[in-house]
C-alpha cells in the first residue's frame, strides 16, 4: 500500500507540513511503515504451545503413542519382558508426534497474515510505540530549539498511529486534542487514502501547534518537510 504513493501524494504531505509550520514554532514529522517487526517470536511460542497442549489432548481423548506403530505395520509387545522396550518406545514416538507438531505449527503461524493475527494486540501495540520513538529520537524531533517537533506515525499493517509531542507542546497542549490528530489518520487509512489521512493530520496539528506555540519572529524550518517511508522489514 505504502509502495502505491505517487509523487503527486508526497508532495501534498510536504505541503501541508510546509503550510503547516507557517503558522506555528512546532515541527511536524511524517512517517509511514509497512510494518515494525516481523515478530519471529510468534510462531515460536504457537508452535510450542502447539506441541505441548495438542498431543497431550490427544491422549486425553484416548489416542495412545502405539497406535502409530500398529499403523505401520510395527509388532505388538506380546510379553512383559519386552515392556521396558515398549515404552521407550512409546516416549520416542510421542516426541516424534511433538516435533512434527512444533514444525507444521511454526509453517503454518509463519504466514504473514496468520502471523499478524496471532500476535497479541498488546504486544504490536508496544513494538509500535517503540519504532514510534526511535523515529521521534532519529530524525531530531528532540534537538529542535524549544522542544516543539511532533512527530505522525503510522504501521499499516499493525493498522496502529502514533503522535508523539515533544515536552515543549506536551506541556502547552492538552492530550486529548492530539486523539483528533489521530482519528483524522485513521479515518484515512481505513479509506486507503494514506495521503488524505496524512493530509488532514497535519493540517489539524497544525491549527493546534499554531494555538498553543505561535510562529517565532525569526521563525525557521528546522526539519525537512514531507513523509518518509521506511522499508519493509
Amino acid at each position: 500500500m505504502a509502495s502505491n504513493m505517487s509523487p503527486e501524494d508526497l508532495d501534498r504531505i510536504a505541503q501541508a507540513v510546509a503550510e503547516a509550520e507557517k503558522t506555528t514554532a512546532g515541527e511536524i514529522i511524517c512517517v509511514l511503515t509497512p510494518e515494525v517487526s516481523d515478530y519471529r517470536e510468534t510462531p515460536l511460542v504457537w508452535a510450542a504451545a502447539t506441541a505441548l497442549v495438542l498431543p497431550a489432548a490427544a491422549l486425553f481423548a484416548g489416542f495412545r503413542p502405539e497406535m502409530l506403530t500398529r499403523l505401520f505395520g510395527g509388532w505388538s509387545v506380546g510379553h512383559a519382558a519386552a515392556m521396558d522396550g515398549a515404552i521407550l518406545s512409546a516416549l520416542s514416538t510421542y516426541i516424534a508426534l511433538q516435533a512434527v507438531v512444533f514444525v507444521l505449527a511454526a509453517l503454518a503461524v509463519s504466514i504473514p497474515s496468520v502471523r499478524r493475527a496471532l500476535t497479541p494486540g498488546a504486544l504490536k501495540a508496544a513494538r509500535v510505540k517503540k519504532a514510534a520513538m526511535e523515529q521521534f529520537l532519529s530524525r531530531g524531533l528532540h534537538l529542535t530549539r524549544e522542544r516543539t517537533g511532533v512527530l505522525i506515525f503510522a504501521a499499516l499493517a499493525e493498522h496502529r498511529v502514533e503522535v508523539i509531542a515533544d515536552e515543549g507542546i506536551y506541556a502547552a497542549a492538552p492530550n486529548a486534542v492530539w486523539d483528533e490528530v489521530v482519528a483524522d489518520l485513521v479515518a484515512g487509512l481505513k479509506r486507503d487514502a494514506i495521503a488524505d489521512g496524512f493530509v488532514a493530520a497535519v493540517r489539524r496539528a497544525g491549527a493546534i501547534l499554531a494555538e498553543h506555540v505561535p510562529p517565532r519572529t525569526d521563525n525557521r524550518n528546522e526539519l525537512p518537510d514531507g513523509l518518509t517511508i521506511l522499508p519493509k522489514r
